[in-house]
């Protein structure tokens, strides 16, 4: 009996399994034969969008694995569209005025909110009532992008919990990142999402603990890894793009679509519709290019294609291989440019204009800086929240260094009536132009940021201390560094600590004790520390020595008449430096004499004002600190050079361009008389 009922379910087993084969239930296409990372947090979604009352109806099936060693009695999860739900969120007490100034006269339809309807383990315990909303960063009641769940019992550790998940969203009219404008839509951050729960061994944890800040207007992301299969269902006419590969599209009875997608060890899932995109595909190797364009700005395509290829080209050679088979690219309207600018795993928005000068190269900068953020904060899954320097910061770095080399050093960035400058160049001014560079440290919580300079510090500050950094050890060194970390932390999430361990193991490999015996020094006054750095030359001397003339005796000895007539002239010259700022770096000086040679000095940089001297035949002209410019967090480079000749070149170009303009402006006049 037990024989003959074993036969009877294996048979319905596999006449199940080859139903499924052979139906649209098909099992969704594996991406990955070996997985990339941990998948622990796992989705199964299915959502659809009413595009008139821009409501989400959605379920999900949570499956997350308790990766440490505590029994976990209490789940967090992440609520995010509730920042969008009225003006005393954290996010809204936080935003920029411009935000604030928006939301005045905002209508009841434009506020954005996600509620949780029932939360059920699959063996049918019903969790929803013991939900309850946290405030963990500042206890502000209004906020409501947190919550809790206790559960019934421990989860063990190596153990895995399913929930099934029901919710219904609305999503806001485009207030900044997510949201909708007419029939455009971005979806990020809209299903209730699994916080982090850390351990010893994730950044800097000492003991295990949830990590699930609420929504600021400052940060952004922070998640684990999963695999998402997703199935999303709205009116037929529109054009869809997601994170992962489509799976699927059925055509619905009711004048709807729905669309399967599915990504492997990504850390979110977003999504965009419009019925007005024009689609372009193209390929990079072996890498899917799919671009969703507005009508009106299709001519910018070429320039979009040739960006994208040239990071994806730029970050494989010099961090690590895109492991993913596809990127898509979205281009918001006008309207709801508030969107731009927003990065996921494979899938990010950029920002465009109608007839986009060539010249300025913001469309392509803003592909290169996205694109980045696939390996930054989405590969290395940082924590934006606390580290946002290792997600932008980083970022701003490689998008500096891959504009650079795709469109020059000096023209990366604007290249327009004359006027040129590189991208490492924009960087550089952007946090050296800033009032007060000593507003706060790098290393410091997005949100901590309330006296301003998020932004500058951030992203310029760190992309220009990198960039020191690189001029410090070589572009050769910092590339092994780079490499190393993306390696090591690849579907990880490393903190501040482990990047600045593989910086001193390279730089004690390759550099031995060059500049001490670690990079520590380098981090506590650039990263921890608020120090600024400028060096001048103070003031050059020539002194022609006298000839030797005179008597000369010792004791007791005749007293004797000495003249010496040098035939060469001999000069005592010298240069003063000095260090302003509080800041200590190791630093060149290229030195010119009269002859046309030049001798190079190193020098530690310590000392408040430090002399430098030579004798002979030949005068010093002039003395120029950092002659490479490997030192690029010197505030003031106008100082870092002196020279006793008369300058005029300056002055003759400036001249010259403006006398230019006047003849053009005076050209143009003509034309009318």
């Amino acid at each position: 009996m037990k024989i003959i009922l074993r036969d009877k379910i294996g048979k319905s087993i596999l006449f199940l399994i080859t139903f499924l084969f052979i139906t649209d239930y098909s099992f969704p296409q594996i991406i990955f034969k070996t997985p990339l990372s941990p998948r622990n947090a796992n989705y199964d979604i299915n959502v659809k969008l009413d595009t008139k009352t821009k409501i989400l109806d959605g379920s999900e099936i949570l499956t997350w694995t308790n990766m440490s060693n505590d029994n976990i009695k209490e789940l967090q999860f992440h609520l995010y569209l509730n920042a969008f739900k009225n003006s005393n969120s954290t996010f809204m007490k936080e935003a920029s005025t411009g935000v604030s100034k928006r939301n005045r006269n905002i209508s009841v339809d434009d506020w954005g909110w996600i509620d949780v309807l029932s939360m059920k383990k699959i063996d049918g315990t019903d969790l929803t009532n013991k939900i309850e909303f946290i405030q963990p960063d500042d206890g502000n009641k209004d906020d409501q992008t947190v919550i809790r769940v206790m559960l019934n019992k421990p989860l063990k550790p190596g153990k895995t919990i399913k929930l099934k998940i029901d919710f219904k969203a609305k999503l806001p009219k485009i207030i900044a990142r997510t949201g909708y404008e007419g029939d455009y839509y971005l979806v990020g951050q809209w299903f209730p999402k699994i916080g982090v729960y850390e351990f010893p061994g994730i950044r800097n944890a000492k003991k295990g603990g949830w990590n699930c800040h609420q929504f600021h207007a400052n940060s952004e992301f922070y998640a684990d890894f999963g695999v998402y299969n997703v199935n999303i269902t709205l009116p037929n006419n529109y054009v869809v793009g997601a994170v992962g590969l489509l799976q699927k599209k059925i055509e619905n009875n009711d004048s709807t679509n729905t669309y399967t997608y599915r990504a492997e060890d990504v850390i979110d899932f977003a999504w965009t519709a419009s019925p007005r995109f024009k689609v372009v595909n193209d390929m990079w190797n072996n890498v899917s290019i799919r671009i969703l364009m507005q009508p009106e700005h299709l001519s910018l395509v070429p320039r979009i294609q040739e960006s994208i290829k040239g990071a994806l080209q730029y970050f494989n050679d010099n961090l690590g291989k895109y492991p993913y088979p596809n990127v898509t690219i979205v281009d918001p309207p006008l309207k709801g440019f508030k969107s731009s600018g927003m990065e996921y795993p494979t899938f990010f928005t950029i920002f465009s204009l109608w007839n986009m000068p060539k010249g300025l190269k913001m469309l392509e900068n803003v592909t290169v800086h996205e694109f980045g953020h696939i390996y930054f904060m989405g590969l290395l899954a940082s924590n934006e929240f606390e580290d946002p320097w290792l997600d932008e910061g980083f970022n701003s770095y490689f998008e500096a260094r891959t504009m650079d080399s795709l469109y020059g050093a000096k023209k990366s960035n604007t290249d327009i009536f004359g006027y040129h400058y590189g991208t490492r160049e924009e960087q550089r001014i952007g946090y050296i132009s800033m009032k007060n560079p000593r507003i706060a440290n790098n290393y410091r919580p997005s949100w901590e940021f309330t006296d301003g300079g998020y932004g500058n510090i951030t992203y310029n500050k760190t992309g220009t201390w990198m960039s020191t950094l690189e001029g410090l050890v070589g572009l050769e060194v910092m590339n092994e560094i780079m490499k190393t970390y993306y390696e090591k932390w690849k579907f990880k999430h490393p903190g501040a600590q482990n990047f600045i361990d593989i910086v001193n193991e390279i730089y004690n490999k390759r550099l031995g004790n060059k500049y001490g015996k670690n990079l520590n020094w380098f981090f506590d006054q650039f990263l921890y520390g608020t120090a600024v750095c400028d060096y001048k030359v103070a003031k050059i001397r020539n002194i022609l020595l006298e000839q030797t003339k005179g008597l000369y005796d010792s004791v007791n000895v005749k007293k004797l008449y000495r003249y010496k007539k040098n035939r060469d002239k001999t000069y005592r010259s010298s240069f003063l430096v000095s260090r302003l700022g509080d800041a200590v770096m190791p630093t060149e000086i290229n030195v010119h004499f009269s002859d046309g040679t030049d001798t190079l000095i190193t020098w530690d940089g310590m000392a408040l004002n430090k002399s430098f001297t030579f004798l002979g035949k030949n005068k010093i002209e002039w003395v120029k600190i950092d002659p490479n410019n490997k030192n690029l967090m010197d505030i003031n480079i106008i100082n870092n050079s002196l020279t006793v000749r008369k300058e005029t070149t300056v002055i003759n170009k400036f001249t010259t361009k403006f006398l230019f303009w006047v003849e053009n402006l005076m050209l143009s006049f003509s034309m009318l008389f």
